[in-house]
C-alpha cells in the first residue's frame, strides 16, 4: 500500500494526507507517549475520518528489544561490559498529566528484562525527577537514553544542558526515535 506522512504543525498537512489514504488505512503516530497530542489533538484533527490510529512509537512493543539491542552495540563500542553500565532514560515527561511519563517507565520497565545492565533511571525535561537531578552522581560507565522521537530543542538543548550541569560524564546516545532499524520497526507494524 501507499505510504504517506504528514507534520501536525503544517498547515493542510494532515488533511492532504488524509485526502491520499486508502479506506481501512492507519495511521501511526510518531510521538514517544499516548498523551494529549495523541489522544485529544490528532483524532480532532481527522474530523471523522475512519483510519486506524495505532499506537504510538513510544508504545510499540517492538521498541525495547530494538533499545536493548542498541545499548548492548553501545557498550560494546565502548569496550564495557553492559553488567556494570548504568542507565539513565532522558524522557519528556509533562506537567499536563502522567501518560508522557508513565510511557517512559512503561518502556523501561520492558527493557530491564531485555538488557542485563544497571538501571533505568528516569529523568524528565518537564516533571520531577527533573534530568539534571536524576543524572547527578552517575558512574561515569553511564548510559542516556534518549526517550525521543526526534532532535527537537529538548535533544539539543534541554537535555545536554542537564547533563552537564549534574556533572554526568557517560555518552548521550541519539533519540531512540532516530534509530535506523525504527524505519522497519513501524513497516512491521503497519504490516501487521
Amino acid at each position: 500500500g501507499a505510504l504517506g506522512a504528514a507534520t501536525l504543525a503544517a498547515p493542510g498537512a494532515l488533511a492532504a494526507a488524509l485526502a491520499r489514504l486508502a479506506p481501512g488505512g492507519a495511521i501511526y503516530p510518531f510521538f514517544m507517549a499516548d498523551g494529549i497530542f495523541v489522544r485529544k489533538t490528532l483524532p480532532a484533527r481527522l474530523g471523522g475520518h475512519p483510519a486506524r490510529v495505532l499506537a504510538p512509537l513510544g508504545r510499540d512493543p517492538r521498541l525495547p528489544a530494538l533499545a536493548a539491542q542498541h545499548l548492548e552495540e553501545a557498550c560494546a563500542t565502548r569496550g564495557w561490559k553492559a553488567a556494570e553500565v548504568a542507565l539513565l532514560i532522558a524522557a519528556h515527561g509533562s506537567a499536563r498529566g502522567p501518560r508522557a511519563a508513565a510511557a517512559a517507565r512503561d518502556f523501561g520497565a520492558a527493557l530491564v528484562a531485555l538488557w542485563p545492565g544497571r538501571g533505568p533511571l528516569y529523568g524528565f525535561v518537564e516533571e520531577i525527577p527533573f534530568l539534571a537531578d536524576a543524572a547527578r552522581g552517575l558512574p561515569a560507565r553511564s548510559l542516556c537514553l534518549p526517550f525521543f522521537a526526534a532532535e527537537g530543542g529538548h535533544y539539543r538543548e534541554d537535555v545536554p544542558q542537564a547533563l552537564q550541569a549534574a556533572g554526568f560524564t557517560g555518552p548521550l546516545l541519539p533519540p531512540l526515535g532516530q534509530h535506523p532499524q525504527v524505519a522497519a520497526l513501524i513497516a512491521r507494524t503497519l504490516g501487521g
